[in-house]
């Protein structure tokens, strides 16, 4: 018994500092985190809404024909039926069969629609950012701020957490992030310089293509302070795993005095500023 009462009180003291640890991780990815991120945008929490109502759905409908088969093969094997029913047809089964698909997807269809077009139909931005993908790096433009540039390198690991303590998140952290004032609707341009890309960020419920000759544009407004992190979502090519985002949302007073400093550090020329990244 006391052998037993140590081992839970061992596990607990790992398990509790793990799960107390989890609950800070906001805008990345979770160790066994079977859920999708915690939101910060009213977008997102609708997604995640979504998804959990399609869950419930799918559940049901699995529970649902996991039991009918279950009964089927009980009820109506050889066995039990040696002389099988001559039954063709049921009118009232057809129309159940037919009538009670229908309304699943009629209800599934509503709030899909309802978020596709919100996803689609953009408020009138506070700010622009322009979001070029690039092989395989992110460059981004502020043309509402004095329309300065940079480019956001992937971090080393040996520069990133856990080799170093605080660090960012391994494949995840940038040399330079995006920037943006909490509560401010943000639209966000996408192209590519080479290939296809698509930036997404998680918890703001973004994901948007980046096509070569071609802008594409997407939104959201973050309510939450903090630092989020996201991923170039298509297969770009050898180092698409290297091409990380990760998005600094201030108040806008710090977003102020940021934009002052980014200006004259990005200022060289007019041109990008480049930090090679290693592997």
């Amino acid at each position: 018994m006391t052998r037993k009462l140590a081992l839970l009180t061992t596990l607990l003291a790992v398990a509790l500092p793990v799960a107390a640890a989890a609950q800070t991780l906001v805008g990345q990815p979770t160790p066994w985190e079977l859920g999708l991120q915690p939101a910060a945008a009213d977008r997102m929490r609708d997604i995640i809404g979504l998804h959990q109502f399609v869950l419930y759905i799918i559940t049901v409908i699995s529970l649902f024909v996991g039991g009918l088969l279950i009964w089927i093969v009980m009820r109506f094997n050889a066995r039990s039926n040696p002389v099988a029913s001559a039954t063709t047809h049921n009118s009232t089964l057809e129309v159940l069969w037919t009538i009670v698909p229908v309304l699943i997807l009629v209800a599934i269809a509503i709030p899909s629609f309802r978020l596709l077009y919100f996803e689609d139909t953009i408020p009138k931005p506070d700010m622009t950012i322009k979001a070029i993908g690039k092989q395989w790096f992110w460059s981004y433009q502020y043309p509402d701020n004095g329309n300065f540039q940079f480019d956001a390198l992937r971090i080393p690991d040996r520069r990133s957490a856990p080799a170093v303590p605080n660090g960012p998140p391994r494949l995840l952290g940038t040399t330079n992030h995006v920037v943006v004032p909490v509560g401010k609707i943000v639209r966000v341009l996408t192209t590519g310089a080479d290939v296809i890309h698509s930036g997404a960020v998680p918890a703001f419920g973004v994901k948007m293509d980046a096509v070569p000759g071609r802008i594409n544009q997407t939104w959201f407004r973050a309510d939450r302070i903090g630092t989020y992190y996201g991923e170039c979502s298509e297969l770009c090519g050898a180092n698409h795993a290297f091409m990380p985002i990760t998005v600094d949302v201030v108040s806008q007073a710090d977003f102020d005095t940021w934009v002052q400093q980014a200006k004259t550090k990005f200022a060289a020329a007019g041109t990008p500023t480049r930090v090679a990244a290693e592997h």
